[in-house]
């Protein structure tokens, strides 16, 4: 690149070079991978969503960022008996010829599409895990009374001259970040479930309320890597300001149910139920497994807390399975 390059230019740049690579995956272990209880509640939760909406027979069942398939697989157990008519429309939103060739080996006959607003127009069902933190991010610095946006030059940070950022105050030499992308699809999901109805979960981590701070990081094999290190040799992700995408989701006549951490969601959908039922069929050490797996997806400590799921819907629908205590 000649110049320095905005960080979200760079930020897109290198995850589209990372997950076009022939294993963007490995090393990596998502809630679907750690437990096969994540998915199987998440199919749960859409059927009883899908029928609190009305049971529309041209709904569709869409994921974002579908990884290896193994939520949508693990879900589709589920909706097969549970709604067997949405269960026929799945719609894949993944942008890797590598990760959408395993999908297709686990989630047969499913549809796929570059993008969200791609999606057919329809009644919505939209799970999305850990999709919003791999979107590209923008920095702002305070730099006395004005602000200093970053930019990327030979795998450092330059900082030009900018605008306010969007989001909270900051005291000197803190960071504002927020993502363009981010809030351009929660603002299209929310018009969309409005117009057409329908509902999008999203699980993902970070603060409940904005907050300044660089949450920058990146990840090659199940290690962390620095962000602005080789293009396409890292995955590079950030945390998800859910306080402004839910303002940014009612501002388009969304209902926003949630954020919720993820540990509390998973428990009332019946976490520990599921793995003490799967437990009880399977020998002590399969046992075991299972029950820590359910540990690490709810202890606060763990993922319970710094994960959290939020549900940007049409606001005739009631409180879903999940956000109601």
């Amino acid at each position: 690149m000649s110049g320095p390059e905005r960080l979200d230019h760079f930020m897109a740049r290198a995850n589209a070079a990372y997950y076009a690579g022939p294993d963007p995956l490995a090393g990596f272990t998502t809630a679907p991978e750690i437990s096969q209880v994540f998915g199987e509640l998440l199919g749960a939760w859409a059927a009883v969503a899908w029928q609190a909406m009305g049971a529309p027979e041209e709904a569709i069942l869409a994921e974002a960022g579908p990884g290896r398939g193994t939520l949508m697989a693990d879900a589709l157990r589920v909706l097969r008996r549970a709604a067997p008519g949405l269960a026929g429309r799945v719609q894949l939103v993944e942008t890797s010829p590598s990760l959408r060739a395993r999908q297709a080996s686990v989630v047969p006959g499913a549809a796929w599409h570059d993008r969200i607003e791609d999606l057919p127009p329809a009644p919505l069902l939209l799970l999305a895990n850990e999709f919003l933190d791999a979107l590209p991010i923008r920095q702002c610095v305070r730099r006395g009374a004005g602000w200093m946006e970053r930019h990327v030059a030979d795998g450092t940070f330059v900082e030009l001259p900018c605008p306010a950022p969007p989001g909270p105050d900051a005291a000197e030499g803190e960071v504002v970040e927020w993502s363009d992308a981010a809030r351009a699809v929660v603002r299209h999901v929310a018009a969309r479930v409005v117009a057409h109805g329908g509902v999008a979960l999203f699980i993902d981590y970070g603060p409940e309320h904005s907050a300044p701070g660089d949450s920058l990081q990146a990840v090659r094999a199940g290690e962390a890597a620095d962000p602005l290190g080789p293009v396409g040799e890292a995955d590079l992700t950030a945390h998800v300001d859910f306080a402004a995408l839910a303002a940014i989701a009612r501002a388009e006549g969304a209902a926003v149910q949630g954020p919720v951490a993820q540990g509390i969601f998973l428990t009332r959908l019946g976490l520990f139920e599921r793995s003490r039922a799967l437990a009880g069929r399977q020998p002590p050490a399969t046992a075991g497994a299972l029950m820590q797996a359910a540990q690490r997806l709810a202890e606060p400590h763990l993922m319970g807390r710094l994960f959290k799921a939020v549900a940007v819907c049409h606001p005739a629908l009631p409180p879903l399975p999940g956000f109601a205590a």
